[in-house]
């Protein structure tokens, strides 16, 4: 695969690597560098598979959105580029593939920020509160008939959506989610978010490549690196309980900020917490 991204800040500055969520892309990180001013950051946004200019190079590569997947994406996009002591920061599915990161490769860094999606969450089915299982109606979704064809032939649609519902409104939401459309014109974006969302609940099987990652984050392994997860209180996506008592799974040290007022884009919401938060696992 062909990992867009795109690169600001000093060439001897800290690496910081910022990972957009879903459906969404790089731009969620604007406000976020703008607050961080000064920091001295090297500052690199890759685009996830199935958004923006990132692309598979073999037809034949299971377009998967497993969380397995994005972690090993985010693994060698660190590797090829030889970036270590790196910071990472991500939200939603980023937040999964920052966590994966540091839970197993971290060698190559030194700290996590995590937005709108808890460690550890997975829930069986059939443990589920009902609150949580009507939040994550899209997820169920792509298992009808209606909902594979919304997927693939009405996102844009379906994407304004979850914006408007996830989230309170916040300043020129609707001009960035205009912005953001473009990323969601990747031909891969169909299939790679509904492999995510069956494979999640166990109705698809992941890529055979991905296996031994999905073992070892199976039984969610002890991150060793400082880590500060925002949750916003009103996100109706991941609800805030499901980011609640995760503390035994860090050794390096957590804290988990609850954001009044935010919703699911806390990049987008609220910028400056974010930053802050990445200036502070960076000392």
């Amino acid at each position: 695969m062909e990992i867009a991204y795109e690169v600001t800040g000093p060439t001897d500055g800290r690496p910081l690597v910022l990972v957009h969520g879903w459906p969404d892309d790089a731009r969620c990180w604007d406000k976020v560098i703008e607050r961080l001013g000064g920091a001295n950051f090297r500052i690199y946004r890759p685009y996830l598979r199935g958004s923006g200019p990132t692309r598979f190079l073999r037809d034949t590569t299971m377009r998967s959105g497993a969380i397995a997947a994005l972690t090993l994406d985010l693994a060698q996009f660190l590797d090829v580029l030889d970036l270590t002591r790196v910071v990472v920061g991500g939200y939603d599915w980023g937040a999964r593939a920052a966590y994966g990161v540091a839970a197993l490769f971290s060698q190559r860094v030194v700290g996590v920020v995590a937005a709108a999606a808890g460690y550890a969450t997975a829930i069986p089915a059939s443990q589920m509160p009902y609150e949580l299982a009507r939040a994550y109606w899209y997820e169920w979704y792509v298992n009808t008939a209606h909902g594979e064809k919304a997927y693939r032939q009405d996102r844009k649609r379906l994407c304004q959506y979850l914006w408007e519902s996830w989230s309170p409104p916040w300043p020129n939401r609707d001009a960035e989610f205009e912005e953001t459309t473009a990323s969601l014109d990747n031909a891969d974006w169909p299939e790679v978010s509904i492999h995510a969302y069956r494979q999640r609940w166990h109705d698809a099987k992941g890529a055979p490549e991905h296996e031994e990652i999905e073992r070892h984050l199976a039984e969610p392994p002890v991150i060793s690196v400082p880590t500060i997860m925002l949750q916003g209180a009103d996100d109706r996506d991941n609800l805030p309980f499901t980011s609640e008592h995760k503390e035994r799974y860090f050794s390096g040290g957590y804290e988990r900020r609850l954001l009044p007022g935010i919703g699911h884009f806390v990049p987008r919401e609220a910028p400056q917490a974010f930053a802050d938060a990445i200036l502070e696992v960076s000392r």
